[in-house]
C-alpha cells in the first residue's frame, strides 16, 4: 500500500500541508513538539478512522478553529477525513461516505511503532489483547465484528452483575441468555487469536534474532525471548465457565470468564520480561513485537482493488534515541528490505538520519517547525 500525497488543513498543530511521498523512505525532522507525530497520526486516521493519541474527535482540531480535514492519495482510491466541532466525523472513499466505520478498517494496511509502545510491557493485559485486535481485524471482518458483538453483550452483563449484587433474585434467567449470545463470538475470538499466534510467534522470533544480533546456537537459555498466547479458553468450556463463575462474579460484580481476559506472556527465559529485563531488552521485545506485526500483514491474505497484494505502510516514530548505534543499523537495514512496504521516520537530527539511512534516491526528507513541514 502506498501512500502518494497528503494534504492536511487544521489537524492539530498542522495548518496546512500538501505532500507527496516517496514509495519507499519518508523521513520527517524536526525538535520535538514541531509536528512531526501529527504528521504520522494524519496518516494513521486515514487508516484506522480515528486517531493513535486521542477518542475524543474534536481535540485534533486545531485551537480555534472549527473544523479539520485530512485526505490522502492512494492510488487506486483517495481516503478523506472531515472533523467538525460539535458534529459527526465524515469519512469517504473517494467521495462515497462509508455506512459503518468499521467497514474501512482493513483496506489500508498500517502498523506504527512508537515509544507509547511499552506500555505492552508496563501496563496491562488491555494493551497485550489490543496489540492483537488491531493486527487481526485488519484481515479479519469477521473477528472485528464478533469482538464489537462481544464487548457489547459483556457490558450489559456486567452492568447487570453490579446491579443486582447484593439482591437476594438475581435475573439468572437474562444472564443466561447473555452468556448463550456472548459464546459464539467469544469462541471465534479465541480461535481467531490462536490462529493469529500461531502464524506470528515465528516472526517474532526472526526480528527479534535480527535486532539483537542473538544467534540461537550460543545464547544462554535464560536470555531467550519467549512469547506465549494465554487464554482461558484453552483448558475450558465457555459455556459451563459462566454457570459455575456466576455467583461469584455477582459478588465481584464483574466478569471472570471468556477472551476479554486473554493475555500475552513476554518472558526471558523463565522470568517475567516486566522483571528481569533490562530497558534494551525491554525495547528490543517491543521493536520485535511491532516489525513482526508488520511482516505478518505482509504476508496475510492482502488483495488490493487491483488484485495485487498490499505491503502495511510502517510508521516509526522517535525510536532510535533509546536503542544503540548497532540495533538502528540492523532495524533500518531490514525495513528497507522487500519484506517492508512503504515506511515513514520521524527523528530530531538530521545528521543522524543521513548517516543510519545512506541517502537514497528513493528517500524524501522533509523538515516540520512550529507545524509547517517544507520538503528539504
Amino acid at each position: 500500500m502506498i501512500l502518494e500525497s497528503l494534504n492536511i488543513l487544521n489537524y492539530r498543530n498542522i495548518r496546512e500541508a500538501s505532500l507527496e511521498f516517496s514509495p519507499k523512505l519518508n523521513c520527517l525532522v524536526g525538535l520535538n513538539g514541531q509536528g512531526k507525530t501529527n504528521v504520522l497520526d494524519a496518516i494513521y486516521l486515514l487508516s484506522f478512522a480515528k486517531s493513535a493519541f486521542t477518542s475524543q474527535d474534536s481535540l485534533n482540531i486545531t485551537h480555534g478553529e472549527e473544523m479539520a480535514l485530512v485526505q490522502g492519495n492512494y492510488g487506486e482510491f483517495t481516503i478523506s477525513c472531515g472533523l467538525r466541532r460539535g458534529v459527526k466525523k465524515q469519512f469517504r472513499k473517494d467521495k462515497k461516505d462509508y455506512p459503518r466505520l468499521i467497514d474501512h478498517i482493513g483496506l489500508i494496511p498500517l502498523v506504527m511503532i512508537s515509544p507509547s509502545d511499552q506500555q505492552l510491557i508496563d501496563e496491562g493485559s488491555d494493551e497485550r489483547r489490543r496489540f492483537m485486535d488491531v493486527v487481526i481485524s485488519q484481515l479479519d471482518r469477521k473477528y472485528l465484528d464478533c469482538l464489537t458483538k462481544y464487548n457489547a453483550l459483556l457490558k450489559q452483563r456486567n452492568a447487570l452483575l453490579k446491579q443486582y449484587a447484593d439482591s437476594p433474585e438475581p435475573p439468572h434467567d437474562l444472564l443466561e441468555v447473555l452468556e448463550w449470545q456472548m459464546v459464539e463470538p467469544a469462541e471465534y475470538i479465541f480461535k481467531a487469536r490462536t490462529a493469529f499466534f500461531e502464524a506470528f510467534e515465528p516472526y517474532f522470533a526472526k526480528t527479534y534474532n535480527a535486532i539483537s544480533g542473538r544467534n540461537d546456537a550460543t545464547e544462554m537459555h535464560d536470555e531467550l525471548p519467549q512469547l506465549r498466547y494465554v487464554s482461558q479458553l484453552q483448558e475450558r468450556d465457555l459455556r459451563e465457565a459462566y454457570v459455575k463463575t456466576r455467583q461469584r462474579d455477582l459478588i465481584l460484580g464483574w466478569t471472570s470468564q471468556g477472551p476479554h481476559k486473554d493475555d500475552l506472556d513476554m518472558r526471558l527465559g523463565d522470568y517475567p520480561l516486566k522483571q528481569v529485563g533490562s530497558q534494551g531488552q525491554q525495547r528490543t521485545f517491543v521493536l520485535a513485537m511491532k516489525l513482526a506485526q508488520a511482516l505478518y500483514l505482509s504476508n496475510g491474505k492482502w488483495k488490493m482493488e487491483n488484485g495485487k497484494c498490499a505491503k502495511p505502510i510502517l510508521l516509526l516514530d522517535d525510536i532510535f534515541d533509546r536503542l544503540d548505534s548497532e540495533r538502528v543499523e540492523r532495524i533500518v537495514e531490514m525495513v528497507q528490505g522487500e519484506e517492508f512496504g512503504q515506511i515513514f521516520i520521524t527523528d530530531t537530527d538530521r545528521q543522524h538520519l543521513t548517516d543510519i539511512l545512506r541517502p537514497s534516491e528513493n528517500a524524501r526528507i522533509f523538515h516540520v517547525s512550529e507545524g509547517v513541514v517544507m520538503e528539504n
